[in-house]
């Protein structure tokens, strides 16, 4: 009973995180914001102190049930774990603990929090590595489904769906994600949690609390006969059944040795005060892998692929008219800008606070409806937002990132708070101009600009006939990068926000 209630906590905590990061409504922020922010680093990060010191007491109460049932990497191993084991089974065998390494592993991700090397703590933290997963390469699964409905639905002339806009923001964070995705489930299919209790800094820090858990799985030696049914299939490989010992500190609580134990000899119960040792030798492993059989293509699953095909080739024939001039000419893609200094999201202050903070989780760019927030490529901010205004540009009464950001990186503002913060300021190109370029009228960076920071003025005072150009005051200027969205110069154009290394009230 134990196991199947943790079993049905873990789904429901990982659907909810998981769409998260899939929704691109806004809906599931509103109902499940909250998964993120239990999550222990965003928590410790944003110095919600009740929840981390839940996290911590939920542990030294019950044992590692954080890494079983909340963590969403965790519940993905588990999957994988399931997936191997249907090849093997009772496939686990009990392994000592890699001590050295753990702790290595913690220190060196405390020190990269410290030190402020964001990236390098975003590669080990386990919420920020489901999330780029969820958000690299499920979100554009996710995309394309919706896409496909929204097609059908325009041919029945319903609007129970809106097709939007898949695209990749920034293949450096995809290739993380790729490589994270197949190196954590190759190890949870071949081994279990090995992940979890090598690598993970949460897990060996919630480790040090678990030894000392008030409840914890128990082996009654009167019951046991030493089958090691538990130890084949224990996924974290901390149960030693020749010395009837288990260790609590890599034991995440899945409750799968209770199941497995045919005697009754293994129970959830209250700590003893005397603990068998946690050390012993190794137990043989199990039976090898049995040859996977491959049955033979189904041909009507074939023709149902391919016509699924010819319709997405129409969702992407029809997605690429909308970028043509009345079908007879292509609109060029904006190029991104050489820009001096980032620009980081209103309401995280400036962009120390926010590499201090920020785990590179992808949520903010996920919950971002415009298109602006994407991965960083530079190396040490590596996988953290970055703004850029090529697809859109960030709208004063939206506030989005802010409610979504469960490491206090972005901190909650207002729409009121968000149009008088200055993130940067427009710079004007002479060279890109169109007016003086092509000799045309323009002023759409003046017409559309939230802040009235730009003004059309003749590019020669003395000249009543000379071209109107843009002047920008730069006092007034918030940085929302409507100029520079809107800006018709392409591929480059012709005004574009620099950052601001501190934010600044206007």
């Amino acid at each position: 009973m134990l196991r199947k209630i943790r079993i049905v906590l873990a789904s429901l905590c990982f659907v909810g995180i998981t769409l998260l990061f899939l929704d691109f409504t806004g809906t599931a922020h509103a109902w499940l914001g909250y998964l993120a922010r239990v999550q222990l680093v965003p928590a410790l990060l944003a110095l919600h102190v009740g929840i981390v010191a839940a996290l911590l007491l939920l542990t030294l109460l019950f044992g590692r049930i954080y890494c079983s049932v909340v963590c969403p990497l965790g519940v993905m191993q588990d999957l994988f774990g399931r997936a191997g084991r249907r090849a093997r089974r009772h496939r686990y065998s009990w392994s000592p603990a890699r001590t050295e390494l753990r702790y290595a592993m913690l220190a060196l991700f405390a020190a990269a929090l410290v030190a402020g090397v964001g990236s390098l703590a975003a590669l080990l933290e386990p919420y920020s590595a489901y999330g780029r997963i969820a958000q690299n390469l499920l979100a554009p699964l996710w995309g394309w489904g919706n896409n496909l409905l929204a097609y059908f639905a325009e041919r029945a002339d319903s609007y129970a769906f809106y097709a939007t806009e898949v695209w990749m923001r920034s293949a450096a964070t995809f290739a993380v994600a790729a490589a994270t995705f197949a190196g954590v489930g190759w190890l949870a299919w071949r081994n279990g949690r090995t992940w979890c209790n090598t690598v993970c800094p949460v897990g060996t820090l919630l480790g040090l609390l678990s030894r000392h858990s008030l409840f914890r799985p128990v082996i009654d030696t009167s019951k046991c006969n030493g089958c090691g049914l538990c130890a084949r299939n224990c996924k974290a490989s901390c149960i030693d059944s020749e010395r009837h010992a288990i260790d609590y500190s890599r034991c995440v609580v899945c409750m799968d040795c209770l199941d497995r134990c045919s005697r009754g000899a293994i129970t959830y119960a209250r700590r003893r005060k005397a603990a068998p040792s946690e050390e012993g030798a190794p137990v043989p492993a199990g039976s090898p892998a049995q040859a996977d059989k491959h049955a033979p293509a189904d041909s009507g699953r074939r023709t149902f692929l391919a016509g699924l095909g010819l319709v997405a080739a129409q969702v992407a024939r029809a997605q690429r008219r909308k970028k043509t001039d009345g079908g007879l000419a292509v609109i060029l893609d904006k190029q991104v800008p050489e820009r001096a200094t980032r620009i980081v999201p209103p309401g995280s202050g400036g962009i120390r606070r926010f590499a201090q903070h920020c785990t590179g989780c992808q949520l903010c760019v996920a919950a971002c409806p415009n298109g602006v927030l994407r991965p960083s490529g530079g190396l040490v901010t590596l996988m953290q937002p970055e703004m850029s205004y090529e697809r859109g540009y960030c709208r004063p009464e939206c506030t989005r990132c802010s409610e979504a950001c469960p490491a206090g990186a972005i901190v909650r503002i207002s729409a009121a708070e968000k149009s008088s913060t200055q993130i940067g300021h427009a710079v004007w190109l002479r060279a890109n101009c169109l007016p003086l370029t092509d000799g045309v009228k323009c002023g759409n960076c003046a017409r559309h600009c939230p802040a009235g920071a730009i003004a059309m003025v003749r590019s020669a005072a003395a000249d009543p006939a000379s071209p109107e150009i843009p002047s920008v005051d730069a006092e007034r200027c918030i940085g929302c990068g409507a100029c520079e969205n809107l800006c018709p110069a392409r591929p480059f154009s012709a005004i574009y926000v620099e950052g601001h290394e501190r934010h600044r009230i206007i």
